[in-house]
């Protein structure tokens, strides 16, 4: 006896809604912010000039390959300015791109040093990109794998003539990073001067003063190494996406 098997019909928009890879990766824009990304298309940022097809989105996120053809800057810039703001964005590196050379950065933002007064050096696998804030590539949030972990501000950090308390700010307190491959979050306070951030829930930036940095700018997405003459990707090349770019706006009460 042949008998019938029932198939349940899903309406195609459903199927899309629920095998959609946007809706995998796309957040609820958070109460009091907007979105910086709309997760098609790069709508509210500049390409570079002569990128030619780089910085790209695929599958709702940014996807950038670290190979920008532009020949002037190669980062990716938002069209508007900002002044105080919050903003979270979540970054990833899918993949290392070989060993590089690295430092043991201390808590005052120093070198680590051996018996011999000479910086300790480690080897480990790289990838690394960043976050301007308000125009400024001074004020840049590292996203890397050094030891230390993300969202150091390489800018101040090195600048001898920085006051070593604002050197040691601009440190991580602890590495909050999650392994490669795997999405981590950044929520970025920029009010006056001062700066904080959360790394995956953690304070890893606290009250960090950027003197100088100017009161409004655009974001940026960092472009970072490149091709090197070996025909390969450096290894501190920005092979790196982005997805939930979200900002709120500050006024004098926040």
């Amino acid at each position: 006896m042949n008998r019938r098997v029932f198939v349940p019909v899903v309406p195609i928009a459903l199927a899309w809604g629920l095998f959609s890879p946007l809706r995998a990766h796309a957040a609820e824009v958070p109460e009091g912010f907007v979105s910086l990304f709309n997760g098609k298309d790069l709508t509210g940022w500049k390409i570079p000039e002569g990128d030619n097809g780089h910085w790209k989105v695929a599958d709702g996120v940014i996807d950038y390959d670290a190979l920008s053809e532009a020949k002037g800057d190669k980062s990716l810039w938002s069209e508007k300015e900002f002044g105080d703001f919050v903003l979270k964005v979540d970054w990833r590196f899918p993949k290392t791109l070989g060993d590089l050379r690295m430092f043991l950065i201390q808590p005052d933002g120093t070198y680590k040093k051996d018996e011999n007064g000479k910086d300790i050096v480690i080897y480990r696998p790289a990838a690394d990109s960043g976050i301007y804030l308000r125009g400024s590539k001074k004020a840049q949030l590292n996203i890397w794998c050094w030891p230390c972990g993300s969202g150091e501000v390489w800018g101040y950090r090195v600048d001898a003539k920085t006051p070593p308390e604002t050197r040691a700010a601009c440190t991580p307190k602890l590495c909050a990073d999650n392994p490669v491959g795997e999405w981590n979050t950044f929520e970025v306070t920029m009010k006056g001067d001062r700066l904080n951030v959360l790394l995956n829930g953690k304070k890893v930036i606290v009250d960090a003063p950027l003197p100088g940095i100017p009161p409004n700018g655009p974001i940026a997405l960092q472009h970072h190494g490149g091709m090197g003459a070996d025909g390969k990707l450096k290894p501190n090349s920005s092979v790196v996406q982005f997805r939930n770019i979200f900002l709120k706006e500050l006024g004098e009460q926040e």
